[in-house]
């Protein structure tokens, strides 16, 4: 279902102020590739599908990451990825809150403080899990980044998946032993990682004044432990709505007053039980909450530690798959999966079962004007 409203709507309304309301060029770029997206400012393609004949002329996606209409394919791809990797094992969901009273640096020197919270969180988990009273092995870790919360504000937090056991030196699985709730204490990780995070902050980023510190003690820090999922394939699912996911979509925005150039969009108040409810903020105020998330140049959103790291996967994962007894059947049906998934952004609109081929491409100028005559004779030759 198409959306009624977009967020690149808001920012042609603003097209001539971009350049005042964007913090730095970098945020001024990817506000408007994402006003651009599937536009003729972009370019296009023609594509024919084999199975039920029809033509489809599309505009090109900008492919920005912060981008509410580019992350679906992105989203499948990466979830076939995860698949392949996944173990019999139980899994777990953390989330680990930085207070806002760090907001401000946040806004001055985002990249700084996120890998701060990164590496804090995992050593955080290393360090209980190195102690042979809680674990006493090498674990792993998905991490995801979010910067937002439901109104837009900045809000940053770390969602973790964490498999429930870990690798011994010697190679073997060793099951954790906690019960159903989470591997270690909530509280004692609480403490933890403020301590590592704050000796980290001290660090790299001198000159913070001693009040703002004072301010980071005085409060208890927010770490959410959920119950472990059903299965293994409810991680992939759960993965899903976090992994690609920006700060609003398009499908969130209700209405746009071009006359008094407002947003009006749908949010749940989690303070009152998550009831849904809206807020309207002018276009420009829209616009400067919206490039808060915005990540820096390069950084990376979504980082795999542990033996889920980039390092192990190649040799070491295949082989602890096999010991914990992950039949070969599986894996090839895993396979299978991974490949209808990574296609469905290729697939027909129309019948839903044929995969698209592009004839041709054009660019901002728009397709040529005998586009269906030229399509027709390369059609000829894929028929013959």
């Amino acid at each position: 279902m198409l959306a009624k409203h977009t967020v690149a709507e808001v920012l042609n309304l603003e097209v001539l102020d971009l350049k005042d309301l964007a913090n730095t060029s970098w945020h001024l770029r990817a506000l408007h590739a994402i006003r651009k997206c599937r536009t003729q400012a972009l370019g296009g393609h023609l594509d024919w599908c084999r199975t039920c004949g029809k033509l489809q002329l599309q505009f090109n996606s900008c492919r920005n990451r912060h981008c509410p209409t580019c992350q679906g394919h992105k989203q499948q791809q990466w979830i076939a990825a995860r698949r392949q990797e996944l173990l019999p094992v139980p899994y777990f969901h953390v989330v680990f809150t930085l207070p806002d009273h760090l907001n401000s640096i946040a806004l001055a020197d985002a990249k700084t403080l996120y890998n701060i919270l990164f590496d804090s969180v995992w050593q955080t988990l290393c360090c209980f899990a190195k102690n042979p009273k809680h674990l006493g092995a090498k674990m792993g870790m998905i991490a995801v980044l979010h910067t937002w919360g439901q109104n837009l504000s900045l809000h940053p937090h770390l969602h973790c998946i964490v498999p429930k056991g870990g690798v011994t030196k010697s190679g073997y699985w060793k099951k954790a032993k906690g019960k159903d709730h989470f591997l270690f204490s909530v509280k004692a990780l609480s403490k933890k990682f403020r301590g590592l995070f704050v000796s980290k902050l001290r660090k790299q980023l001198p000159g913070i004044p001693q009040a703002l510190y004072d301010k980071l003690f005085s409060k208890k820090w927010v770490v959410y432990a959920k119950a472990p999922f059903g299965k293994p394939e409810h991680v992939i699912e759960y993965l899903g709505r976090y992994t690609h996911k920006i700060a609003i979509s398009n499908h969130r925005i209700l209405n746009i007053d071009t006359t008094n150039r407002t947003v009006t969009f749908s949010l749940k108040n989690y303070r009152n039980q998550g009831k849904k409810t809206t807020e309207t903020l002018s276009t420009q105020n829209f616009i400067k909450r919206f490039q808060n998330h915005i990540l820096p140049k390069g950084f990376t959103r979504i980082r795999h530690y542990g033996f889920l790291s980039s390092s192990w996967k190649k040799e070491k994962l295949p082989r602890l798959q096999l010991q914990l007894q992950l039949l070969d059947k599986d894996l090839e049906t895993t396979a299978v999966l991974t490949h209808q998934e990574t296609s469905l952004h290729r697939r027909c609109r129309h019948c839903k079962k044929g995969i698209l081929i592009t004839l041709l491409t054009f660019d901002s100028r728009g397709p040529p004007f005998d586009y269906k005559k030229i399509a027709t004779r390369k059609i000829q030759k894929y028929k013959n």
